[in-house]
């Protein structure tokens, strides 16, 4: 049922720190990050601090090393209710330790009537939230996507390791999703993905169908990933025109929504996460981080570990995840340079960013990615993720990504 939202005030994403873009180093699997600011982010700049964290990219950083070791699974059914609010932290205040927050922000996430909204609010570029266990780095993806104009379609997409191929998605009809509550799962094994709307299963892609003979590499989702909410402006004009088209035309920043409510928005109830463990390695979650040990970036290259998620500042990294601690009333930040140094410009990534992988929409640089494995015996384990969402961005070109990023 539509619901009355109340108003909240324009703001764009962007978190402490931030810069614009052209001075931010970029990164890619042909330009590593420089060791000065080695981490690559899931927007595809290069920092330090929280670009370290979740999305970190160690095949396009500056080594294996740079990013920082990442939280596993964790079972877990997310209440999305005011009293979750708490566990919902800023991506400028979060130093990588999940047990003090469930979801990591950018934009305006708002409660209301017990449910979390994600907003984006005039001439933003909307809302994020990003799991705080399970983070993915090598752009593993498994997508439910909606657009604000086709309320009676849900987009289904896969991407392995973060490669565009657009004949990957499936759409599966439900009914209007600004009308009604949809329950949205994916079911992730080693041997298919399941898309399920209500219970019922709207899709399923085998991994048995996705062999790459030139690549000689199965091209299937088989990382370490999170659940990743959002909703953004596909409809900007500063996106490829193909974005744009998918999106339903230029996005309308005077649309009743806008007028009545502030943004436009979308509705989450609960997130249930149910890890599927492997018996052995990689893939136990028996540990509690992982890490990579080869750039081929595939599930028999994750490392199940006990070494620490967590930098002490911002100016850490991967390498030295102590930076900046304090130490009584010293710190090794103000021994490096003062006390400035904790906002460096490059320390808070994807300001202004959105996500990539879309139709029309290019290569994708965001964190819903990632590696491959090279024979069925390689699989390791799986997610069944499922979310209770009401879909409330009925204007042109809002779109809304849930993105299941899950292990095999």
């Amino acid at each position: 049922m539509r619901s009355t939202v109340l108003a909240l005030g324009a703001a764009a994403l962007l978190g402490a720190g931030t810069v614009l873009a052209d001075d931010i180093p970029t990164c890619s699997l042909d330009k590593k990050c420089p060791e000065s600011a080695p981490c690559c982010s899931q927007y595809g700049q290069c920092g330090v601090g929280a670009y370290c964290l979740g999305g970190c990219d160690p095949r396009m950083s500056f080594s294996l090393e740079s990013c920082v070791p990442a939280p596993v699974c964790q079972d877990k059914t997310y209440k999305m209710d005011k009293a979750s609010m708490s566990k919902i932290v800023d991506i400028g205040k979060y130093l990588g330790d999940p047990s003090k927050a469930d979801w990591v922000s950018q934009g305006e996430p708002v409660n209301y009537n017990d449910n979390t909204l994600l907003t984006m609010p005039k001439n933003s570029v909307g809302t994020v939230l990003a799991s705080t266990s399970y983070m993915c780095d090598v752009k593993d993806e498994i997508d439910y996507e909606f657009v604000g104009t086709e309320l009676k379609t849900a987009q289904t997409n896969y991407y392995f390791q973060g490669i565009p191929s657009y004949v990957n998605s499936g759409n599966i009809t439900i009914t209007d999703s600004w009308a009604n509550w949809h329950e949205y799962e994916i079911r992730w094994t080693p041997d298919q993905i399941q898309w399920l709307v209500d219970g019922q299963v709207g899709r399923t892609k085998k991994k048995s169908e996705t062999w790459n003979a030139t690549a000689n590499q199965w091209d299937f989702p088989q990382t370490p990933s999170r659940v990743q909410l959002s909703i953004w402006p596909g409809g900007l004009a500063s996106n490829a025109k193909g974005t744009i088209d998918w999106a339903g035309g230029p996005i309308s920043w005077d649309h009743e929504d806008i007028k009545n409510y502030g943004y436009y928005f979308t509705t989450f109830g609960e997130i249930t996460v149910k890890c599927w463990n492997a018996d052995s390695g990689p893939g136990t979650n028996k540990g509690k981080s992982y890490y990579y040990n080869s750039y081929r970036a595939t599930n028999d290259t994750v490392v199940d570990s006990n070494k620490r998620t967590t930098l002490e500042s911002f100016l850490g990294t991967g390498t030295d995840m102590d930076k900046g601690k304090v130490t009584g009333t010293k710190s090794s930040a103000t021994k490096s340079g003062g006390a400035a140094e904790t906002t460096l410009p490059n320390s808070i990534p994807g300001a202004g960013s959105a996500p990539a992988n879309v139709p029309g929409g290019g290569s994708g640089t965001s964190c819903e990615e990632g590696g491959n494995g090279q024979s069925p015996s390689n699989a390791n384990n799986g997610v069944r993720t499922t979310g209770s969402v009401q879909m409330g961005a009925s204007a042109l070109a809002a779109v809304v990504g849930f993105v299941g990023l899950m292990f095999l």
